[in-house]
């Protein structure tokens, strides 16, 4: 029927079958291209639509959304780079056999350099030996073209032989020989690096062990599931006193962020819901000299008596949501002092934005627009010394705070008792103090979005593993997170840093374990054998 539309009334056909055949290659062509020039066009304007919805959401949009919605965009973006991809190697093809297309642009990215350090391979083509259009052999090389492609070979697994000399004494007839090595885990045959590989896959990858175990056997290397959890509970034991240092050093900060999100465990016949808490050291917002950190702990239930337990020695303040099991924490009489309460505007501003978005309610959005404005002046002062932020909040924040109030207390005034607007208005104004304490000090933010951020690895795993199998796994992952968590913060690359502990840690003096923590580790450099 297309070819019929194009070309007319069936007596406007030719009747040489060849001439038919190229005609319907011709045509099949400039369809195809077509299409290519389709799916670039919609590709470009999902790329645009996923760049605004970023920006959107980026910075105030709910914790939940930005780890759904934008991961279905972005699936949706690859799925469609797939599409045109494919239309346009089609129209290709297709046009390959020397037919007439009209030709149609796609905009593409420019594309970036393949990295300077990986190794480079040369493959050269032979030339001619005479010339093709004289047929002279006298040849000289003027030039080259070179185009480079990335390329993956896939990973080596050997086997290493540390090998101990003995040695006898032909006058005493001594028998020496050095010390054995100390491994990484007690009666492991697993080395450093595949260590750190399988912790880093399974808590920072979340690829769980059964699926490590698959992709390790489909590469000629059997370890079973079994195998693989026993060497993750020995390498967790043996990087426990890297975790409990960096605990101390989180809760010796002045200001820390607490959030905790839901976890299922294994139970007979079922699952149940565990919690994992996090508490995030980062100074950097205020301009502090210490490095950032976070620490995770896991609980079988939300009970309060669990961040008591884990703030237990801890005085200072603490950005967090309104959880009521915190209340006992902020009590001015707590041993051993009392932890200041500044809540999290990011929390009171998404109740007002679910509300202006869905049924798009106009105090709602008047609301939002309002506390916007107080984070576009956090922005400029992101990275400020404390007084410096204090004195920019009490010029310009405090303003816009004051009418603030005023203005959602004259609004609940005029709504109904039962509206959801007016639960929103009730959730900041019942806790005004603890939203309106950051203008008080430079050292706080507006937001807890801190700690949310590092709970998201956290959604993003229960995906993948399903549910933790009992609550020492829970526990275990804890303390994984909190290492992966803590060189990610120090931009620290978290299995190579694995790597170089787990070989070093176990003859260490515990002295100086500190030089092992992330924000104190250096890479180190390859021997000539690692080189070679």
């Amino acid at each position: 029927m297309i070819l019929w539309s194009a070309m007319g009334a069936d007596d406007s056909l030719p009747d040489d079958v060849t001439v038919l055949k190229a005609m319907l290659r011709a045509e099949r062509a400039a369809r195809l291209a077509a299409e290519a020039e389709a799916q670039a066009r919609t590709l470009l304007i999902e790329k645009l639509k996923l760049t605004i919805r970023k920006l959107r959401h980026e910075q105030f949009g709910q914790s939940s959304e930005r780890g759904a919605l934008l991961d279905q965009l972005e699936l949706q973006l690859a799925d469609l780079e797939e599409n045109a991809a494919q239309a346009e190697t089609a129209a290709q093809i297709a046009a390959a056999d020397k037919i007439a297309v009209a030709p149609f642009e796609r905009r593409k990215p420019a594309r970036r350099p393949l990295p300077e350090h990986l190794p480079r391979e040369r493959l050269v083509y032979p030339v001619p030996t005479t010339c093709p259009c004289c047929g002279d052999s006298r040849l000289r090389k003027i030039g080259e073209d070179v185009t480079e492609m990335l390329e993956l070979i896939p990973r080596q697994w050997k086997v290493i032989q540390h090998v101990r000399e003995k040695v006898v004494c032909r006058a005493c007839e001594a028998i020496t020989q050095p010390p054995a090595p100390s491994h990484p885990i007690a009666r492991g045959r697993a080395g450093p690096k595949l260590l750190a590989h399988v912790l880093f896959a399974k808590y920072g990858l979340h690829l769980p062990l059964h699926r490590q175990s698959d992709v390790y056997r489909r590469e000629g290397i059997d370890l079973d599931v079994s195998t693989l959890a026993d060497w993750v509970g020995a390498a967790a034991a043996t990087l426990m006193p890297l975790v409990d240092a960096i605990r101390s050093h989180v809760f010796a900060a002045e200001r820390i962020h607490a959030d905790d999100t839901t976890v299922p465990v294994l139970a007979k016949g079922k699952t149940r819901t565990g919690r994992l808490w996090t508490y995030v050291r980062d100074d950097r917002p205020f301009a502090g000299p210490d490095p950032p950190a976070a620490v995770f702990f896991y609980s079988p239930d939300r009970g309060g008596k669990h961040p008591e337990q884990h703030l237990a020695g801890y005085a200072g303040l603490m950005q967090a949501d309104a959880y009521a099991g915190f209340s006992r924490l902020y009590e001015a009489n707590r041993k051993p002092g009392s932890i200041v309460e500044a809540a999290c505007w990011a929390h009171g501003r998404r109740k007002f934005f679910d509300l202006a978005r869905l049924s798009k309610a106009p105090v709602a959005t008047e609301a939002v627009r309002r506390i916007d404005a107080l984070f576009a002046i956090e922005r400029e002062i992101n990275g400020l010394a404390p007084q410096e932020r204090l004195r920019v909040r009490q010029e310009r924040s405090r303003p816009l705070i004051v009418e603030l109030q005023t203005w959602l207390r004259e609004q609940r005034a005029s709504l109904s008792r039962n509206s959801d607007t007016t639960k929103a208005i009730n959730y900041c104004l019942s806790r005004w103090d603890a939203f309106a304490h950051f203008l008080d000090d430079g050292r706080l933010c507006m937001s807890n979005n801190a700690a949310e951020r590092e709970l998201r690895a956290v959604a993003v795993g229960r995906r993948n593993w399903t549910f933790a199998g009992s609550d020492e796994g829970g526990r275990r992952a804890a303390a994984i997170y909190t290492l992966i968590a803590s060189a990610k913060l120090n931009d620290i690359d978290p299995q190579a840093w694995l790597a170089d502990v787990l070989e070093r840690i176990n003859d260490h003096a515990i002295q100086r374990l500190a030089e092992l923590l992330p924000w104190n580790w250096r890479k180190p450099v390859p021997t000539d054998v690692e080189a070679a």
